[in-house]
């Protein structure tokens, strides 16, 4: 069975590796003990760590009578151990050996495994070297395991769970199994590029180091050495499972701490602990708001209050102004049909103009356009302009649906003269 594994890029958008003039600097990534972590080539993406007994070493057309072949992939079982080499028992005519020199690399776990009558995979490095033996690596079948599984998450798309193993300057070293693969700066999740804004690699990625990370795989190539991860690939999916487990530990009416991520024209989406939820424009205070980004700004850390949570969605719905004291509470208690108000026009419509109350900026009432003046008017800007200054009086307090309504033409009517002299 030939181990090689070659796949296609299928990600038109991908940043391609570039081929740096002279070697990159690559944060050294602690190597397992049973493989030596090399500079990297040519490419910024050395999935490989380890090709001292390399495949290449081998000649070109070297094979075995009995159809062993260079690169195959063989169970065998371990017949004999010693300091300088293992023997392995893999079907041929003599017992493969795993040399000395591997040995020595490995890590306890590893040499554990080569006891004798123990069942092992191993990689043929040649099937017969100028002393007529048969050359075994178990470090290099464990790699071409390696190569294979991430052919398999290339194909089913699977979301891989690792940790930042490094950085060079363009972009992330993720570990994969015995591999090491590239995050490229573009394929990057937008989350953790937005807490790297210095300019050099150190400060950028240097935090990054051990961190977790979720990645997708978008390029095998085995051939060239080449393992490209994308973490922005993962993320929506990733997201949607943190969300997912979120809104199962979540109730209307708990209050959170979270950070604003990002703002839209309708608002405003707050991280609550790895899952977004949107602050609507309409909920973030009782005071008038014309856009979110006069109000808030990314990275702010605000409290909320869960006011909606939709399972199938998957959306949650939060409040700012709730955990505010509620000025209709106010308006119910000191505000009453009658009433004269002092307020400023904000807005006008063709059915009327909007007015904020002086003493209270929380709160907008409405002048109708019936409202504005005994004779007809065809829009409110016959009579007022954006910014007027007006006394007005109250014809309605609707506490339940938070309406106020106002009017221009009653402010002098002789039917509140009782009211207005009681007043004064």
């Amino acid at each position: 069975m030939n181990a090689n594994v070659t796949g296609q890029s299928d990600t038109p958008n991908m940043m391609p590796v570039a081929e740096p003039q002279s070697e990159p600097e690559i944060v050294p990534v602690a190597a397992e003990s049973s493989t030596e972590a090399l500079p990297p080539e040519a490419s910024d993406t050395p999935a490989t760590e380890d090709h001292t007994e390399s495949a290449d070493a081998a000649p070109a057309d070297a094979s075995d009578p009995k159809g062993l072949k260079r690169g195959d992939v063989l169970e065998g079982k371990v017949t004999n151990t010693s300091p300088t080499a293992v023997s392995v028992d893999v079907g041929a005519k003599a017992d493969g050996i795993i040399p000395g020199r591997e040995l020595e690399r490995m890590n306890r776990e590893t040499l554990d495994m080569l006891k004798a009558g123990e069942t092992v995979r191993v990689y043929v490095v040649n099937p017969h070297d100028h002393n007529g033996d048969l050359i075994l690596s178990l470090n290099r079948a464990l790699e071409e395991m390696d190569w294979q599984r991430a052919e398999e998450y290339r194909v089913s798309q699977d979301v891989y769970e690792s940790q930042v193993a490094g950085y060079n300057k363009g972009g992330l070293i993720v570990r994969f199994g015995r591999l090491r693969g590239f995050v490229p700066q573009s394929q990057i999740g937008a989350d953790r590029r937005r807490t790297s804004e210095t300019e050099t690699p150190e400060e950028r990625w240097g935090k990054m180091v051990n961190e977790k990370i979720a990645v997708k795989v978008m390029e095998v190539d085995r051939a060239r050495n080449r393992l490209i991860l994308s973490e922005r690939a993962a993320a929506k999916e990733s997201r949607e499972a943190r969300k997912e487990s979120l809104i199962n530990r979540l109730s209307v009416g708990q209050v959170l701490k979270g950070k604003v991520v990002s703002i839209v024209d309708f608002g405003a989406f707050v991280d609550v602990g790895g899952a977004e939820g949107l602050v609507h424009l309409t909920e973030m205070s009782w005071k008038h708001i014309t856009h979110p980004r006069d109000f808030l700004q990314i990275g702010q850390e605000v409290k909320v209050e869960v006011i909606s949570i939709d399972p199938d969605a998957k959306r949650i719905g939060l409040s700012m102004k709730r955990q505010e004291a509620d000025p209709w509470d106010t308006i119910a208690i000191n505000y009453q049909d009658g009433q004269l108000v002092r307020g400023v026009v904000t807005k006008m419509t063709k059915f009327g103009a909007f007015v904020r109350l002086a003493d209270m900026e929380e709160i907008e009432g409405l002048i109708h356009i019936s409202e504005l003046s005994d004779t007809r008017v065809n829009h409110p800007r016959e009579v007022l302009a954006e910014g007027d200054t007006l006394t007005l009086r109250v014809v309605k307090v609707d506490i339940e649906n938070r309406r106020l309504g106002l009017s221009l033409k009653k402010v002098n009517s002789p039917e509140y003269l009782d009211m207005d002299w009681g007043n004064t």
